[in-house]
């Protein structure tokens, strides 16, 4: 009998609100620029061009509470963001068919090293090294669709240290939940597991180490990120 070379790596797993059941993660994609007031606000077109993504870690995701100021950066951002949990994939979804494979939703930051970011920006290169760093993705309690349905619209806010930063309307995504999923299974097989991040609205900012970022979705709660 086959036996691994080396001891095999944890799953991944976030806590589902009111059970003590966990959800395992497979995947982690993110679409870009998905607010159009934020595609302006960083240098981009708004129009609805196709949509891109691009992919962080499974153990990026982070539940703690806490965030860990990353090395090798001095400007690093918050992005605040709905997460989608999907409960069952495969290839071409079709549009109509897209929600029957969420699971849940939650509430989700994208950290973004913007000063590597850019580095890569300016190169031509891939961004993972500004987005896909140890914790880079704080993340709350996961909510079935049992128990809040499908969120396509609400306030989205973000504050740090009490003070407002970010705001939007989930219903200002340019391309919504459903769509996302549908073209992403255009280009890879989805699967049990999972997990969209949707897209930030505009305000984006720096934090430093003993901030405190409040992150509040309608319909989602709320939940607080300190960062250390």
């Amino acid at each position: 009998m086959s036996k691994f070379a080396i001891a095999t790596p944890p799953v991944v797993a976030l806590p589902v609100a009111g059970s003590d059941a966990l959800f395992p993660v497979r995947r982690v994609y993110c679409i870009g620029r998905n607010y159009a007031a934020h595609a302006i606000e960083m240098g981009h077109d708004p129009d609805r061009e196709a949509p891109f993504f691009f992919q962080k870690n499974p153990d990026n995701l982070d539940a703690s509470g806490a965030f860990p100021y990353p090395p090798k950066s001095s400007d690093v951002h918050h992005e605040v963001e709905i997460a989608v949990m999907l409960k069952s994939g495969g290839s071409d979804i079709p549009l109509d068919e897209a929600l029957d494979h969420v699971f849940g939703y939650a509430l989700s930051l994208d950290m973004t090293r913007r000063d590597l970011q850019g580095e890569m920006k300016k190169q031509g290169r891939p961004w993972e090294i500004g987005k896909a760093f140890e914790r880079s993705a704080p993340v709350g309690p996961v909510h079935p669709v049992s128990e809040v349905g499908h969120p396509d619209h609400g306030r989205i806010t973000l504050k740090v240290n009490g003070e407002l930063r970010q705001e939007g309307d989930l219903n200002q995504m340019i391309w919504k939940v459903p769509e996302m999923i549908s073209y992403l299974s255009e280009f890879f097989e989805l699967a049990p597991g999972d997990v969209i991040l949707s897209g930030t609205p505009s305000g984006v900012g720096p934090v430093v180490r003993g901030d405190r970022m409040e992150i509040e979705v309608e319909g989602l709660g709320a939940m607080t990120v300190s960062v250390v």
